[in-house]
Formats: C-alpha cells, sequence, structure tokens
C-alpha cells in the first residue's frame, strides 16, 4: 500500500505535507521555506503525530521499535535516510543512536559532527533545534541523538577482547597476520561485525532506539546469514581437521598432524609458503578458544533480528533495476521470517497538472523576461514545454514502479520527492523527515 502523510489507517494516499502535493509542478522540486520558518517559533511538541492526530507506519515504527534496521542496495539514500529517522526520534524525546556504515563526510557536515567514527559521539542539540525549527516544533524533553561509524576491525577486537581471557592470548591474535586480514577485509567480516555491535549495543539497554544502517555491499541482505556462516565455520570440518591436533598438543607443527595431512600441507607449502601456513595454524589454534564466544554471539544475534521490537525499513528509488533489487530483498526478508516494518521509495518524480496548450503567452507576461525577442520566447517556451512532459512521463514511470512494488510489499511505502540537491544540512534533513514524517 502507499502510504500518505494523511493516513490514520495505512490506506493508499499520495498526497503530500499538510495534504497537498510532495512536490510542486515538475521541475520545480520542493524547497522548504526558510524565511517563514525562521519567522515562526517553534510551539507544539514534535510527538511524531501526522495529520490527523494518528501515527502513520513510520511514526507508530520510531515509537513502538527498539531497533529499525534500513535496509537496501547502494545509492537510494539509505544513510540519509536512517539519520533523518533518527534524529526525528529524538526530537519526539528518546535517546537514539544511528549506526552507519557510510562514511560519507557530508553525513557528519548535516549532523554537526567533524567526522563519525567508531566511538559514539553527541549530535549536538544546537543540530536538533535547527531542525526543530525548519519542522515549527519544539523538541520533546529528553531527547538525545548520539552517532557512530562502524570500524570493521576494532569491532572484531572488542569481540576478541570479550572472549579472549588472557592478556597474552589478545595480544597474540590481533597481532596475527591472519586475523589481521580476516578481521579487516574478508567477505562477510563486515556484516557481521555490524550486528554483532548492533546486539552489544542493543544489550547495555542505554538507547530506546537504534538505527542500524546496513554495510554497502552487491548483496545488502548479506547480514542476515553472516552470524550462521560464522556458528558454520568454526564446526566446519576443515576448521576441525586444523585445530585439533594442534590444540590437543598446545603447538603447532607439521609433525603434530597425521602423515596424509602433513603431505598435502608439505604440498601446500610450495604454492603458499610455510611461513604463511604457519600463521595460518597459530591462529587457528589461538582463536579457537574465543570461538564458542563468537558461536554463542551468533546466536543470540539472530535471535535479535527475530524480536517483535526489531523492524526492517526497505529503501529504495523508483528506477526499475532499484525496484527489482527491492522486491529481491523484501523476498529474502520474508524468506527469513524477519520483521518488514515500511518501505521508502526516494527520488520519486511526481506528476504535475496539465500543461498549458499555449506557453508563449504566459512566458510574455512574465516580468523577469521583458525584453526578450518574440523569437527568443518562442524557443523558450518550446523548450520548456517538451522539458516538462519529459518530466511528466519520468512520473508515470515512476508511479508504474511503485505499483509493482506495493503489488508484493503489503507494507506501507513511504514516497519522498527528487529533491534539488543532496542533503547535507539541517534545512535539508527537515526536508527529508516532512516527507518521511510529516507534522
Amino acid at each position: 500500500m502507499v502510504e500518505g502523510p494523511s493516513d490514520t489507517d495505512d490506506t493508499d494516499d499520495t498526497s503530500g505535507t499538510g495534504g497537498t502535493s510532495e512536490t510542486g509542478a515538475l521541475g520545480s522540486p520542493d524547497k522548504p521555506d526558510s524565511a517563514s520558518a525562521e519567522a515562526v517559533a517553534p510551539a507544539a511538541p514534535d510527538l511524531g503525530v501526522g495529520a490527523g492526530g494518528e501515527p502513520t507506519a513510520l511514526q507508530r515504527l520510531l515509537q513502538e521499535r527498539r531497533v529499525l534496521i534500513v535496509v537496501g542496495s547502494g545509492g537510494v539514500g539509505k544513510t540519509t535516510t536512517a539519520a533523518t529517522l533518527a534524529l526525528l526520534a529524538a526530537l519526539q524525546g528518546k535517546k537514539v543512536l544511528v549506526l552507519t556504515i557510510d562514511p560519507a563526510r557530508r553525513l557528519a557536515d548535516a549532523l554537526g559532527l567533524k567526522a563519525l567514527g567508531h566511538d559514539i559521539q553527541q549530535v549536538p542539540t544546537a543540530k536538533l533545534e535547527q531542525v526543530a525549527a525548519q519542522r515549527q516544533r519544539a523538541p520533546a524533553p529528553g531527547g538525545r541523538l548520539d552517532a557512530m561509524m562502524l570500524d570493521q576491525k576494532r569491532a572484531f577486537d572488542e569481540i576478541v577482547n570479550r572472549y579472549a581471557q588472557a592478556a597474552e592470548l589478545r595480544q597474540r591474535i590481533m597481532a596475527n597476520a591472519i586475523y589481521q586480514q580476516i578481521a579487516s577485509s574478508l567477505a562477510g567480516s563486515h556484516e557481521y561485525a555490524a550486528v554483532s555491535k548492533l546486539y552489544e549495543l542493543y544489550s547495555e539497554g542505554s538507547y530506546d532506539l537504534i538505527v542500524l544502517d546496513t554495510p554497502p555491499t552487491e548483496n545488502a541482505l548479506d547480514f542476515l546469514e553472516a552470524p550462521d556462516k560464522v556458528s558454520q565455520a568454526v564446526d566446519s570440518p576443515t576448521m576441525q581437521w586444523i585445530i585439533k591436533p594442534s590444540a590437543q598438543a598446545g603447538t603447532w607443527g607439521l609433525r603434530m598432524i597425521g602423515m596424509g595431512s602433513a603431505f598435502v600441507l608439505k604440498g601446500l607449502a610450495r604454492f603458499v609458503g610455510s611461513r604463511f601456513l604457519d600463521q595460518m595454524a597459530e591462529f587457528f589454534v589461538e582463536f579457537s578458544q574465543v570461538f564458542a564466544g563468537f558461536r554463542e554471539r551468533s546466536q543470540k544475534v539472530q535471535e535479535l533480528l527475530h524480536r517483535q521490537e526489531v523492524s526492517f525499513i526497505l529503501v529504495c528509488s523508483p528506477e526499475p533495476l532499484s525496484i527489482d533489487e527491492a522486491l529481491y530483498f523484501h523476498e529474502r526478508l520474508v524468506r527469513s521470517r524477519m520483521n518488514i516494518g515500511a518501505c521508502v521509495v526516494n527520488r520519486v518524480h511526481k506528476a504535475g497538472p496539465p500543461r498549458p496548450a499555449e506557453l508563449e503567452p504566459l512566458l510574455r507576461g512574465r516580468p523577469e523576461l521583458a525584453g526578450y525577442a518574440a523569437d527568443d520566447l518562442e524557443k523558450l517556451a518550446l523548450d520548456l514545454g517538451r522539458t516538462y512532459d519529459e518530466q511528466q512521463v519520468l512520473a508515470e514511470t515512476d508511479a508504474a514502479s511503485i505499483v509493482r512494488l506495493a503489488q508484493t510489499a503489503k507494507q506501507p511505502i513511504r514516497q519522498v520527492p527528487m529533491f534539488e540537491q543532496d542533503i547535507h544540512d539541517a534545512e535539508g534533513i527537515a526536508l527529508l523527515g516532512g516527507h518521511l514524517i510529516p507534522v
């Protein structure tokens, strides 16, 4: 279903803020009226209630969930959507953390931070107040927004520190070249680090809401399988074949394993080098002492992802390929029995009213075009009419794509229009927030 800002029961609606169109005429996307926003002092608290007094789907998710996981392919505004939802929840009086993977500088700038890193930072209260002023609503008391960008290596180090009891063991593991490669760049390790950090922050209970912006991988839902893959790797026959003889002896060497295995490894050493095999075996032997912790963490992460207080928000654009990917992601989430809360379609071209048959007389009456020659006005009218018609075609194409998404995704679908520029400041966040959750 396509959700509009004035919904009270998630019925189909494509109206915009306050019952108006989400955009004006095509070619003139909505822009916030800075002057009027500053002239009206915030009065009523921003409680996340849309037109009609009833919360819409995204508003309910902010109010009722403890974890929102924003998923989608790269380049569809996923990170900005996640940050904006987190900020809106903070304006409603919640203590919120947005955990992002995207190192884009413009997001840090938009949140009023010099840079995002693995250490949690508080978004300045002044930034919340600026967005609240743009929304013409006072922030609800008690709200706070923290932000962090996941450092994959540090996330893995934190897990090792948790489960490796001896300080010397922790140092040996972290100094091992194989561990450093796995923790930094092995396929799937980024996804595991993200959901593992999510579980850690959730378990601490310091936040009313955590919003996770998932890793920008080719397959944006790899993190669903990452915990299981870690558990399966720990228990794999190959892993045990390498670990058990050495672990029983407390050291590593070809003489500690069977002759057949030694023959295989000696042959392998000719290609990769004996030093690499030594590092690999040392890593497996040392790391075997924390495998149980990784397995336990993986199981708990899977349990968390299936809890009722966790919902997924699927983000896409109306481009046909993006819709195809969104439908695939939706099917994966359904198959994995995950709770999908809503869909957000960014960068939608909205249809304008029918254009006048004759544009030239209208242009001739515009004061700013006074002095233009008749030939110039005629050419301008033709160009303007052609451009407007092309925008209308784009709007029709986008509408058809959203209908295709709605035929499969039964969750509410929130449409966000195409903006003139990227979101990079409080004004932009307020603009996006006005379409995600209208005042």
